[in-house]
């Protein structure tokens, strides 16, 4: 299980950042996915041009990283203000057998309305997941509901408003930190 733990925190090597914090991505790439959403639209990242995305990947079932995380989303979403518009926050399910059609909606709605799940074919979430360039995988666990868990990478992304990576905010960044780094964007004050 702490194996598991530390594999939560992950993300490949390959990804820019994956060693800290960093505002400005050293290898620029542009992450994509295609999913869909709880009424079975596909959505895509190009649905969001013109914007920031804050983008985690999660499961519904998750006990303290997702909640977590997604707290602080909220909380970032509500300082915003009236600069809340700019950025859109994206739950992307590492478990999308159970998480599509099973509450996605409800579950982001509860912690801000803003928040939108999507989840895929396991095809469309490992592309996504590689597109990333984050780690997921299922790990059997009798004490965990359906009797299994998912390990994921446990960050916070930030793509920019032309679809280029821009940072990862690492798992326990306080909503502060994210929130001022997005004004400064948002202000001109950052890339």
């Amino acid at each position: 299980m702490l194996a598991a733990a530390g594999f939560a925190g992950l993300t490949w090597s390959g990804a820019p950042g994956a060693s800290g914090p960093s505002n400005v991505a050293q290898d620029t790439f542009r992450p994509e996915f295609r999913l869909e959403d709880a009424a079975g639209r596909v959505v895509t990242s190009d649905d969001f041009r013109g914007r920031y995305l804050l983008v985690f990947f999660g499961f519904t079932n998750c006990p303290d990283v997702c909640p977590t995380t997604l707290i602080e989303v909220a909380q970032v979403m509500d300082d915003l203000g009236s600069d809340a518009a700019q950025v859109q926050p994206i739950f992307l399910s590492v478990d999308p057998a159970r998480d599509a059609g099973m509450g996605l909606a409800e579950y982001t709605a509860a912690f801000h309305p803003s928040i939108l799940g999507l989840a895929g074919s396991p095809e469309a979430t490992q592309a996504a997941a590689e597109s990333f360039k984050v780690f997921f995988a299922r790990e059997d666990d009798a004490a965990a509901p359906g009797g299994y868990g998912m390990a994921h990478a446990s960050a916070l992304y930030l793509v920019g408003p032309e679809g280029d990576w821009l940072r990862q905010y690492d798992y326990g960044t306080p909503a502060a930190e994210i929130l001022a780094d997005l004004q400064a964007r948002l202000q001109g004050h950052l890339p």
